[in-house]
């Protein structure tokens, strides 16, 4: 039986299992409402399915998955009140590490780094890839703020949030138009006005959420009628 990822010395492998499904959420490997295959993922991960369902438990105390006795184990479907808490907590972490940033910190660094991968995805129109690049740069902002607390914190949040985002049929309708936005913040960062740097990621968090309760209440309406008998 191997280690499914190397490299995460003083965890115990279920924290790593842990780790790595979070972080399939993160990049877009699994959606809302999907099924998780025990037999499966153990087989893919390389671990038992005890180990898996350690990892399942503490994903579960995290939100990120739901058990559903008789039926098996499901990504989350995030709830309209979920997704607005989402966006509050961004709010407050995000704006204020980035009104407070030092522009030469590492974290502007990593910033262009994503901006560069979601250009380039972009340009062979990986959708997926350039939402894991956004969750990049929202990641390194909180790193801005010089806590290792916040960023534990920001990784679950970050899973969260891109199972909100995979509400949204349309990827590119999402994406899109934050590489600019991304940019236009980094950039404004960089050029030693980092207030207004946090007052363009407000109004930028703030159209974002707009956009995901949308979807969210399109995907509701949708989820309605499906289930509404007689209905075709």
């Amino acid at each position: 039986m191997r280690e499914p990822i190397a490299g995460e010395t003083g965890r115990t492998l279920g924290e790593t299992v842990t780790n790595r499904v979070r972080r399939m959420l993160v990049e877009g490997e699994l959606i809302p409402g999907q099924r998780l295959s025990e037999a499966g993922l153990s087989e893919q991960l390389g671990i038992s399915r005890n180990t898996l369902r350690e990892a399942f438990r503490s994903l579960a105390h995290e939100g990120l998955v739901t058990h559903h006795p008789n039926r098996g184990v499901f990504v989350t479907t995030p709830s309209m009140a979920s997704i607005v808490d989402i966006y509050r907590l961004r709010r407050f972490i995000e704006c204020r590490a980035l009104a407070e940033a030092w522009p030469g910190h590492p974290g502007a660094r990593a910033m262009r780094a994503a901006v560069a991968d979601a250009g380039t995805h972009r340009e062979t129109q990986d959708w997926n890839a350039v939402g894991t690049a956004n969750m990049a740069f929202h990641a390194a902002i909180v790193e801005l703020a010089d806590s290792e607390r916040l960023n534990v914190f920001f990784r679950r949040l970050a899973a969260e949030l891109r199972l909100a985002f995979g509400l949204i049929a349309d990827p590119e309708m999402l994406h899109e138009p934050y590489v600019a936005m991304n940019r236009r913040v980094l950039d404004t960062l960089e050029a030693g006005r980092p207030r207004e740097a946090s007052e363009l990621l407000e109004h930028y968090l703030v159209q974002s959420e707009r956009l995901v309760l949308a979807a969210y209440t399109r995907y509701e309406e949708g989820a309605n009628i499906a289930s509404t008998p007689g209905m075709d």
